[in-house]
């Protein structure tokens, strides 16, 4: 993560990003073919939800569209192409979202900071609050938005074999690492990148148990204990 970036904020990153995603696929002249186009890719993604990236297809997105097929191959010459702004598209719009819920954490925490005393049981009591917030995220995230979390891990995997997903999937991960660093430096973090790099990767980690664990999800409470304990580890020697 470079300075500049740093001193964009989290919002401002995930603003950033949003606004940097390039589409690879034929563009829309006019509004009828972009809302055909936007149509496409939704459908791609339901594909890759239900079916993994395997089962994109030009026939199958078409059949899925509700569309020609020459009109899938009309705006995407290639699966490739098919597949990258199917994952571009919803980097945008992820990034977006993003950079609201950033500022509104940003100014939540502030606000919390300015109560906090700085005592010992002060900021432990603010380690507990903390791993609660980050805990009901993650429920929240495996609650409301379990099929998107399933594509992105669909993309990640893709991306190993695709350097044009790669970059996007890189993208999508600074909105996450950069909010992250942004919120612990906010907490009193001596090392806010490095922490924000264990933190994001526990979530990841417990994103992807409550995706592979469908019938029996981690119970709330284990996640929280491990969310709990590595919060006082870091607001302890901040």
């Amino acid at each position: 993560m470079t300075p500049a970036m740093a001193q964009q904020g989290a919002a401002g990153v995930a603003t950033a990003v949003a606004e940097s995603v390039q589409y690879q696929g034929r563009k829309a002249s006019r509004q009828g073919s972009e809302q055909r186009r936007q149509e496409i890719l939704d459908a791609a993604m339901r594909i890759v939800i239900r079916d993994g990236v395997r089962g994109v297809r030009h026939r199958a997105v078409a059949a899925q569209a509700g569309v020609p097929l020459s009109a899938t191959t009309y705006y995407f010459k290639d699966i490739e192409d098919l597949l990258t702004d199917t994952f571009a598209q919803y980097v945008e719009r992820s990034a977006a979202y993003m950079a609201k819920l950033w500022a509104s954490t940003e100014e939540m925490l502030r606000g919390v900071m300015a109560r906090n005393d700085g005592s010992p049981a002060a900021r432990a009591q603010l380690a507990d609050d903390i791993a609660r917030m980050t805990a009901e995220y993650v429920h929240r995230q495996l609650l409301t938005r379990r099929d998107y979390l399933m594509a992105e891990q669909a993309f990640r995997q893709e991306a190993l074999l695709s350097p044009r997903l790669a970059e996007l999937v890189t993208s999508h991960q600074k909105i996450l690492l950069q909010g992250t660093c942004q919120l612990l430096e906010v907490l009193g973090s001596r090392e806010p990148q490095q922490d924000a790099k264990v933190l994001t990767a526990i979530i990841g980690r417990m994103e992807y148990q409550g995706l592979l664990n469908n019938e029996a999800p981690m119970p709330d409470d284990e996640m929280l204990a491990i969310l709990t304990r590595y919060m006082h580890l870091v607001l302890a020697s901040a």
